[in-house]
């Protein structure tokens, strides 16, 4: 099984700083995970990804995926590692979230969801135990369990009645996962996925659902989807106080600087978000002095290095000024600098996060460096 080792915890926050062993490698946690939607962290060279931006596991889309290239291709080259030359741990996904916002058309039914592709039009269907074997197909050491992911907001039945179809289809997926074996002859984990909205009832009840599976580690879902940030933290909190210690807690899709390192004194072990490679190629720059739209004129005569700590090679290789140049011409080279340079600082923030968990201050240093790196420069 994947071991999770807990190295220190926070005496006046639940922070937690673990090590994750997975076949291809150790995760130090904290980790944000870089979300590499089609087998590729946009406008990142895997090279830059290990070496600049220091990433320890990626996430891969098992919707998109499963569209593009298909499995046909990822099992001929022998798993996603292979396809797309990332040797170090990579999550996958259900797919469930992208078949809810992109395609076309959609049913939910206890069977599982028929979807209407947004490439071709052409028509597919997700069952928990399909998923299982399509996750195992790509290859990905954590799998995720098939869930709807409730809008906000939601009426409370219909929270109700989506987390019931996710609790039913875990039980299915989990059974078939426990029945089948991976291809690639490395170990696959699958965790459940906590919804219930922002209903407390039925986020605690979620929680001790999955619980109940002796799984390797429980993801944390529905948040973040347009409720206010006093709400999602309050269901972190309840969550977390429910799910087993001793094992990793995943916050699905979260989010600014701020919202992880809050979510971290909740206990969150492991995030994910498109934010730092989204925002990076609409010229936003989180650095460790605030935030920058580099587009702004401010910058055009600043050649000053984009951040001054240094992160990544081209925090101090290249000046504001340049990067601006680079954005109001249409270069492409613009959405590469700003993407590597926002991942290197989300991955810099959660190893500075793990540093001051293990000395014992985080709660001091949080609140410091929240308004630091969240003003508008």
């Amino acid at each position: 099984m994947m071991k999770y080792e807990i190295i220190a915890t926070d005496k006046e926050t639940g922070a937690r700083a673990g090590i994750l062993h997975t076949d291809h490698g150790d995760i130090e946690t904290p980790i944000f995970m870089p979300v590499g939607t089609q087998g590729t962290v946009k406008a990142v060279h895997q090279r830059e990804l290990k070496n600049d931006i220091k990433a320890q596991i990626i996430l891969g889309n098992t919707y998109h995926l499963y569209l593009r290239p298909g499995l046909e291709v990822l099992k001929a080259a022998g798993g996603l590692h292979k396809f797309n030359g990332w040797d170090r741990p990579i999550l996958t996904d259900s797919g469930g979230f992208q078949v809810y916002s992109l395609a076309q058309m959609r049913k939910l039914t206890p069977e599982g969801v028929v979807f209407k592709s947004h490439i071709d039009g052409s028509y597919h269907k997700f069952t928990p135990e399909n998923n299982v074997d399509i996750q195992r197909t790509i290859g990905a050491d954590i799998m995720m369990a098939l869930d709807e992911c409730p809008p906000y907001p939601s009426t409370y039945e219909y929270a109700k009645n989506s987390m019931e179809l996710t609790h039913s289809w875990l039980k299915r997926g989990w059974q078939h996962y426990k029945n089948t074996e991976p291809l690639y002859g490395y170990y696959q984990a699958y965790f459940p996925i906590c919804q219930g909205s922002v209903y407390k009832d039925l986020r605690t009840q979620s929680a001790e659902t999955i619980a109940s599976y002796d799984a390797d580690g429980y993801a944390i879902g529905g948040l973040a989807v347009g409720e206010p940030e006093e709400t999602m933290y309050e269901m972190i909190a309840l969550t977390n106080s429910i799910l087993p210690k001793d094992k990793p807690r995943y916050l699905m899709g979260v989010g600014t600087p701020a919202n992880i390192l809050n979510s971290i004194e909740l206990g969150v072990d492991m995030f994910d978000c498109v934010m730092p490679t989204r925002n990076a190629r609409n010229a936003q720059l989180f650095t460790t002095q605030g935030i920058i739209n580099i587009k702004n004129q401010k910058w055009k005569f600043d050649f000053s290095p984009i951040d001054p700590e240094g992160i990544t090679f081209v925090d101090t290789h290249y000046s504001k000024a340049y990067l601006r140049h680079l954005v109001i011409a249409g270069e492409r080279l613009a959405a590469q600098i700003a993407s590597i340079h926002n991942l290197g600082f989300y991955l810099w923030l959660v190893r500075q996060a793990r540093e001051h968990i293990i000395a014992g201050d985080y709660k001091e240093w949080k609140q410091k460096i929240i308004p630091q790196i969240t003003q508008r420069l």
